[in-house]
């Protein structure tokens, strides 16, 4: 069994019993004792999972999200440097979907005067859009109170029959391993699809989320092209063996 393989194995265990027991695994992955070891250790370094005494606890703060204007509040002058360079990729007549998020949220002022149409699943995007007088579709749905998200059934069957020319999606995390996470099933479902509706998909993330995880994983890296403001030159060595990254100018 590959590395990756006994790794998704011991995370589902133990979204089903919350612990897990080294020799336990072992026997039900048919392997050592020392290869459980290494694999539960870097399944913690990843911050998936709590290492104890014989095994390892599920780690319960993987779903946690902060609301829009916790999000928004933080590393404001980062996500508009990245808004910045994301922008830059729009072009006229471009047909774009843009992800609810407080990263893409500061995309908005970059598209002042731009000749495009933007497909949204954001409340507060659409409002700012249409302040900016550029044409807006927003997505029907279930609100998702804490982000002002439209997310769910209905919104998922509308954007399957839209096609784009970029997407720009927020994300929680992306790492090399397990790749782009964010902590809402509804909403990575969401993602998902949009990213395999677009020509091109940018994904819009600060330094401090690479190489982090969060609880439902959207896509691979290999799908989508990396902005971010800054990445450690050891760990954009490691990103761009996987996908393309930009860094916006400092």
């Amino acid at each position: 069994m590959l590395t990756e393989e006994r790794h998704q194995a011991i995370l589902h265990l133990l979204d089903q019993q919350s612990v897990v027991k080294s020799q336990e695994l072992a026997s039900l992955l048919n392997a050592s004792e020392s290869t459980i070891r290494r694999d539960l250790q870097d399944l913690e370094d990843a911050e998936l999972l709590e290492r104890v005494h014989g095994g390892a606890k599920r780690i319960l703060n993987l779903g946690f999200e902060q609301n829009m204007t916790e999000k928004s509040s933080k590393n404001t002058q980062e996500k508009q440097a990245i808004a910045s360079l994301a922008a830059q990729f729009v072009h006229h007549g471009d047909v774009i979907y843009l992800d609810a998020g407080s990263t893409t949220l500061e995309m908005l002022p970059f598209l002042s005067g731009k000749n495009v149409t933007v497909v949204t699943n954001s409340v507060h995007h659409a409002a700012k859009l249409g302040d900016l007088n550029i044409n807006t579709m927003i997505l029907g749905g279930a609100l998702k109170l804490s982000t002002k998200a439209i997310i769910g059934a209905t919104s998922m069957e509308q954007l399957s029959h839209f096609r784009f020319n970029k997407v720009f999606m927020g994300m929680n995390g992306a790492h090399l391993e397990f790749g782009l996470t964010t902590p809402d099933p509804e909403e990575a479902a969401l993602k998902r699809l949009a990213i395999t509706q677009a020509e091109e998909a940018y994904v819009l993330i600060d330094q401090s989320k690479l190489n982090k995880v969060t609880f439902t994983k959207v896509t691979d890296l290999e799908d989508v092209i990396l902005l971010t403001n800054h990445c450690l030159p050891e760990l954009l060595e490691q990103f761009q063996k996987k996908t393309t990254i930009k860094e916006a100018a400092q």
